[in-house]
């Protein structure tokens, strides 16, 4: 039952050197960063001959194409050379149903914090902004983070570890690399890469778990950042917003996020974690929990 759940499992018949270097998952990850480096290089190439991008539009789409078009390439390439296997975890039978519902639980669920925050008296609304670059920050914050990281943090470091070390280390190793990329962001701290890792790394991942599809990850991610900075007036992981609305937060760091954002809000890591204990209740229920390869 559990290795039905897999995507992709080794060959019976590969010898044992494929079984090393070409099959497992430490060779796959490798094979993916290499293929997700070499893109991105020559699309670098490519956009220095082109010239710079001279419009916010302009810009957006560039960094949309670097940050989505390459990990999606990638993690493509990945797939059918290497795997040799349908790309059911990208299906496009599922891209509108279960992207959609990941847009409406983004939403729903960053609202939720919001409010929370309006309640407890750190959210202030002080204006609007209707002329807001809302589509350049749909581009690149948006469509360009939740695709691009998701493939790589769910599509490739979750799923492919957890062929190898079960679902339990998958969940901890995918969620503390997806918090400590972000511990590059401006006013990022400690605090706010362990939020993220909990949060939202353990989150999506359970999410991808569940679902085994990646659109779900991917439209909760994206909505959940679109409606951050440019609905809600709030810094994105460090980010500054550009938002409808207009927005200051009050009170202690850990409270209001501080100049990072919501996602280092004591808020936020509550709402989600208790959200991720309610989808682990259900992988416990079903038993879709992976052991690692030498239980199985």
């Amino acid at each position: 039952m559990h290795a039905g759940s897999l995507a992709f499992t080794a060959p019976a018949a590969a010898p044992r050197w494929q079984r090393w270097l070409v099959f497992s998952p430490l060779a796959r990850i490798v094979y993916f960063v290499v293929l997700f480096v070499a893109l991105s290089m020559l699309y670098g190439l490519a956009t220095h001959a082109m010239g710079p991008a001279t419009t916010p539009l302009g810009k957006g789409l560039r960094e949309l194409v670097f940050r989505a078009a390459g990990p999606l390439l990638a993690y493509l390439l990945l797939v059918k050379l290497i795997e040799r296997r349908p790309v059911r975890e990208l299906s496009l039978r599922r891209l509108v149903p279960q992207g959609a519902l990941g847009l409406l639980a983004g939403v729903l669920l960053f609202s939720a914090v919001v409010g929370v925050l309006w309640l407890l008296g750190s959210y202030h609304v002080v204006g609007t902004n209707p002329g807001a670059h809302w589509l350049a920050a749909l581009m690149t914050v948006g469509l360009g983070a939740g695709i691009g990281e998701e493939i790589m943090f769910r599509g490739v470091l979750y799923r492919v570890v957890e062929e190898g070390l079960g679902s339990w280390i998958a969940l901890a190793v995918s969620a503390l690399f997806f918090g400590a990329v972000h511990l590059n962001n401006p006013g990022a701290t400690l605090w706010a890469g362990l939020a993220i890792a909990i949060e939202a790394g353990i989150l999506f991942g359970l999410i991808y778990h569940l679902t085994r599809s990646l659109w779900v990850c991917m439209g909760l991610h994206a909505a959940w950042n679109f409606v951050q900075g440019t609905v809600y007036g709030i810094p994105v992981s460090g980010t500054r917003a550009d938002g409808w609305l207009v927005s200051t937060r009050s009170g202690p760091d850990w409270l209001s996020g501080g100049v990072f954002g919501a996602e280092a809000s004591v808020v936020a890591l509550a709402l989600c974690s208790l959200v991720s204990l309610v989808l682990l209740a259900v992988a416990l229920r079903r038993g879709s929990l992976v052991p690692p390869a030498w239980r199985r």
